[in-house]
Parts: C-alpha cells; sequence; structure tokens
C-alpha cells in the first residue's frame, strides 16, 4: 500500500474526518479469527477453485497504476460540490480501507490455506483501491494518512456471520454504485466532472468478485442462511439499504452534478443489489413499497435534524439529539418489520457481473 502521508494542516483535517465516528461513517472491523479456521468450502469446491484462478489472474494489475491530470481549480468554482465530493472521497477510501486491514488481519490470523489466500488477494484489491482515492485526494490538495487511519480508527467487533452478511452486501452494493455511475457517465461524459469516474468498471469488477467470495462461503455452510440467522440477514439488509439512502441523500450537489436524481439512484442501485443477493439470501425486501420508502425519508429527515444539532451546546440540545435518536431507531424497527420478499429457491452458481 502506499500511504500518501502529507504534513499540511488540511490532510490533517482529512484524515481526521476519516477517523470520526459518526453514527454513518464507515467502520473499521475484527472478528473472531480462530472461528475462520474452521471454514470448509468443500460443498462449493468446483466454485471456489474456479473463483480462486480469476482472483490469480489479477487482470486489474495494472489498472490503478495509471496516471491522469486534473486541474483543482475545476473543482473551485462549485465550494459546495468541492465539498461534497471530498467527503465521497473521504468516506469512500475508509470503507475500501476499512476492508484491506480486515482481510489482512484474517489473512494473518488463519492457518486455513482456502480463507488465507482469499483475503490476501481481497485485501490487495483493496489496497489498489485505497491508495488510488488516496491519490485522487493528493491532487485535490489533501489526502488521508492511512497509517494513522489504521493505528487510531476505533474498531468494531463483528462475529463471523455478521462480516459475511455486511460484507456481502457492502460488496455488491459498492457494484452496483459505481456501475451505474459509470454506465450514466459513459453516456453523458459531459458530466465526468473528475477523471477518477474513468476507472469505475473495473473498480466494480472487484467489488463483485468480493461478493461472490463471501456467497460462497455463506453457501458452504447453510446454517447462516437457515433459522434465526434469517432475522440478522434482514437485520444488514435493511442497514446497508438505509444508511446508503440517508447518506446520498446528504450530498445532493454531487448527483446534481452527475446529472441524476439522488432518489432515483438509490433505488435503481437497490434494485441491482436486490437482483443479485437473491443468488444466496432467503429473502429480499420489497423497495417498492410505499411504506419502505416512506421509512427511508423520515430516517433522512431524522438524521438532517440530528446533524443540524450537531455543534449545538447544552443540555436541551443534547437531549433533543437523544429524542431524534430515538426516533430514528423507531423508524428502522419499523422498517425491519416490513414484509419481505421470500426467496425460496436461491440461484446456486457463481455469478458474473450483471452489466
Amino acid at each position: 500500500m502506499s500511504e500518501l502521508i502529507n504534513d499540511d494542516a488540511a490532510v490533517n483535517l482529512t484524515t481526521q474526518q476519516a477517523l470520526e465516528g459518526r453514527a454513518l461513517a464507515p467502520r473499521f472491523y475484527c472478528t473472531d479469527y480462530p472461528a475462520m479456521e474452521h471454514i470448509d468450502v468443500t460443498p462449493v469446491r468446483a466454485e471456489w477453485d474456479q473463483m480462486m484462478r480469476a482472483f490469480e489472474l489479477d487482470t486489474n494489475r495494472g489498472h490503478f497504476k495509471q496516471n491522469y491530470e486534473y486541474d483543482p481549480a475545476i473543482l473551485e468554482a462549485d465550494p459546495a460540490l468541492k465539498e461534497e465530493f471530498l467527503d465521497f472521497l473521504v468516506s469512500s477510501i475508509t470503507a475500501e480501507y476499512s476492508g484491506c486491514v480486515l482481510y489482512q488481519e484474517i489473512e494473518k490470523n488463519v492457518s486455513n490455506p482456502d480463507i488465507a489466500k482469499l483475503m490476501r488477494y481481497m485485501a490487495r484489491d483493496e489496497s489498489r483501491h485505497a491508495g488510488f482515492i488516496n491519490k485522487a485526494l493528493n491532487k485535490l490538495g489533501v489526502a488521508v494518512d492511512l497509517g494513522v487511519l489504521k493505528r487510531e480508527k476505533e474498531y468494531t467487533f463483528f462475529k463471523p456471520k455478521f462480516i459475511y452478511y455486511a460484507t456481502y452486501l457492502s460488496e455488491k452494493i459498492g457494484y452496483a454504485r459505481y456501475i451505474t455511475i459509470f454506465r450514466h457517465l459513459e453516456r453523458h461524459p459531459e458530466q465526468r466532472f473528475h477523471p477518477i469516474f474513468k476507472w469505475f468498471l473495473e473498480w466494480c469488477n472487484d467489488e463483485f468478485s468480493h461478493g461472490e467470495a463471501f456467497a460462497l462461503i455463506m453457501r458452504s455452510d447453510p446454517k447462516l442462511l437457515r433459522g434465526m440467522n434469517k432475522l440478522w440477514i434482514r437485520f444488514f439488509l435493511v442497514a446497508v439499504y438505509s444508511t446508503m439512502y440517508v447518506r446520498d441523500h446528504a450530498r445532493p450537489k454531487l448527483y446534481e452534478a452527475f446529472g441524476m436524481d439522488v432518489t432515483e439512484f438509490d433505488y435503481q442501485v437497490f434494485d441491482i443489489t436486490t437482483e443479485i443477493s437473491r443468488q444466496v439470501f432467503p429473502m429480499t425486501l420489497n423497495t417498492d413499497d410505499p411504506r419502505f420508502r416512506a421509512g427511508l425519508e423520515r430516517m433522512r429527515e431524522l438524521q438532517m435534524a440530528r446533524d443540524a444539532l450537531e455543534e449545538k451546546p447544552g443540555i436541551a440540545a443534547k437531549m433533543k439529539r437523544l429524542g431524534l435518536g430515538a426516533l430514528f431507531g423507531l423508524t428502522f424497527a419499523r422498517l425491519y418489520l416490513l414484509p419481505t420478499q421470500p426467496n425460496a429457491m436461491p440461484e446456486q452458481v457463481c455469478m458474473q457481473p450483471a452489466w
């Protein structure tokens, strides 16, 4: 990993932004590494070996080594867009580097050869992604100190199965986001205000492949997809979808610059992710349900109100934030309790990118 470190005050602010523990900010994770020793991919061995051969080919080995020229003054004309674009990049690098660190730690702490090799390949990919984003930040006069991020970022413990559910969804939704943005800007190149978006096609295919790896891990142990675990799958579906919706709607200028309606974009991404997740999850969310859509919009409004109180001192502001947080949790619970759509016969195949 090439860690672009700069002592400039703006860089320190960018690193601090990546370190923030906001409720919806990307997190760093650790897990029960000894439990991962016992993963047995024998039931999916043929698909596993095919997948590993693809990782070994490493078709993107030179993709993120390419360079580009960019005049940072282009964004100076629109400070609001610049702020949202930087927030997008910092959030993205935090998520990518989080995956890199998690996969490295799993590889370091397991002797299971199948899992260790897989984690090494996925850490390699995420390292390239994070490094490339940092090059983009550096060209804008800022960068994230990845060494500080790794040392100082708070880590959240997740059981292995939670890692599988959450990371599978994060990788697949990342694929859906990147391919949707890439195809839109391919049709409308005049709205590609930064060259980093030209890299999104190969990038999203890395995300897709990582999701496939976790799909095979889950399919190798069917109890992960049955019984009480279905409740956890539903939880992560609602959590990942609602988090994306609230985050994206906090960046209206970014999607305006793309020439995209942010709500339409989010539901298109949900549709792609839902279709992909049928390969493994026993249910999907009905994102067309008016109650689901109203719930996401309610969460967005509550989060905006919480953010507006963030810098306000005093007990009254604190109590208001707590009240809004409780309403946010209640709205999430209502979304969780909405009927899901059963998927009785998941497609038991190793998929290819849908676009």
